[in-house]
């Protein structure tokens, strides 16, 4: 059993999310809405909601916990070698281009495209109606890569204090969701960033450097990295 969040109820602490045997580890409780100040409440205690249409608000705290320390980021040959052309189009063509904050509502809405035709999403109307009201207060960012004027691939996510919290991302050519995030993973790095929350565990995102740890060292890191300074001004610099 998980408790019933009531409008304005605080959240359980995280210790108290389901294990491994329950069937749902990380799994913490549940409500009927989520408002943005409930999300910044949730992810200033390393909590996260995840659920599918049809289903309560559902809300999680994994452990471990999934994250890419920005010092880590993995860049293949092949990769750097698409950073350089992109950075050099930018300069000389503008046949491509990499934004920050352009395009937010629609980079969600490309992320919550099903990834195959019989595949559903956890990005509803409700949670991008959420984070799209956190992008107006400046607490929730996009990545955009455009080719030709057309919006290749991105990312999306949360950022309080010095700390990011990644949500989705998407390609629609060749790395692009890679190239966006390896602008990210820079941009952070010069603003003093150590760490970007993954949530959970998935073969892509280990190749990328990510690793799993102790969500008590997550929580510990959390809890210093929001009260921090925010983040700020939001323009891309190239990673190459």
């Amino acid at each position: 059993m998980i408790p019933w969040l009531e409008t304005g109820a605080p959240f359980p602490d995280v210790s108290t999310a389901l294990t491994e045997a329950s069937g749902a580890p990380g799994l913490l409780a549940a409500s009927a809405s989520l408002s943005p100040m409930q999300l910044l409440d949730a992810y200033r205690h390393g909590i996260f909601p995840w659920y599918s249409v049809g289903q309560p608000v559902l809300w999680w705290s994994t452990d471990p916990r999934m994250v890419l320390k920005t010092d880590q980021f993995r860049v293949s040959r092949s990769l750097e070698k698409r950073l350089k052309q992109v950075r050099n189009s930018m300069q000389a063509d503008q046949r491509w281009q990499v934004t920050f904050d352009a395009a937010f509502t629609d980079v969600m809405r490309a992320c919550a495209a099903p990834r195959r035709q019989d595949d559903g999403t956890w990005i509803t109307d409700e949670i991008i109606a959420g984070y799209t009201a956190l992008h107006r207060q400046g607490l929730a960012h996009s990545v955009e890569l455009w080719h030709n004027k057309k919006l290749a691939g991105g990312l999306y996510g949360v950022a309080i204090g010095r700390m990011f919290y990644g949500e989705s991302m998407f390609a629609r050519e060749t790395d692009a969701s890679k190239i966006a995030l390896a602008w990210l993973v820079h941009f952070l790095k010069i603003h003093g960033v150590s760490m970007i929350d993954c949530q959970q565990e998935t073969a892509h995102l280990a190749s990328l450097g990510a690793a799993p740890i102790p969500r008590s060292d997550f929580i510990a890191h959390l809890r210093q990295a929001v009260e921090a300074p925010p983040i700020g001004p939001w323009e891309p610099v190239s990673p190459i």
